[in-house]
């Protein structure tokens, strides 16, 4: 996926461990977002159309996705925002050694149903957390991820139980 960056700033919201579960509170926090990026655990096909419905959707399949429309995903991918490079892959723990070696200035991950947001040697470490099964009293959440020109950041935006 290549995303054409608009002259001025592009957000695109990134979502992970839905596991059949899209909160009622994520179209209005996607809304005008240049894209989506669900990092894995989708659950149901559903949920990408439902995604696809707010923005185009960029997607990677995770450990709990299952059945003819999961292996169409692939395990991990590179999107393209402006000059920005963005590495995909579900388990963080599986990474590409090539994610890390400079070719992505982002990674986006999923998995341990824990948000997180880290530089580390220039690199942007992005985990939403869960969207649909958050864990150890931690709140479902999702992250929305700022670019502009080669300047990034990231926030973690947290769905409180009302908006679930």
């Amino acid at each position: 996926m290549n995303i054409k960056q608009p002259p001025g700033r592009v957000t695109l919201g990134i979502i992970s461990d839905t596991h059949g579960q899209l909160p009622a509170a994520i179209h209005e926090i996607f809304k005008g977002v240049g894209a989506i990026l669900h990092a894995g655990d989708i659950g149901d096909e559903t949920i990408l159309d439902e995604l696809r419905a707010i923005a185009p959707v960029g997607a990677v399949r995770g450990n709990m996705d299952w059945g003819d429309w999961a292996r169409r995903l692939p395990g991990t991918d590179i999107i393209e925002v402006g000059k920005v490079k963005i590495g995909m892959v579900h388990d963080p723990y599986q990474m590409p050694a090539d994610f890390k070696s400079g070719k992505c200035r982002i990674i986006v991950s999923g998995h341990t149903h824990r948000a997180l947001i880290a530089e580390e040697n220039g690199i942007l470490y992005v985990n939403p957390g869960s969207a649909g099964q958050p864990r150890s009293n931690r709140p479902a959440s999702v992250a929305l991820l700022h670019v502009r020109g080669k300047q990034v950041a990231a926030e973690v935006i947290p769905l409180e139980p009302s908006n679930r």
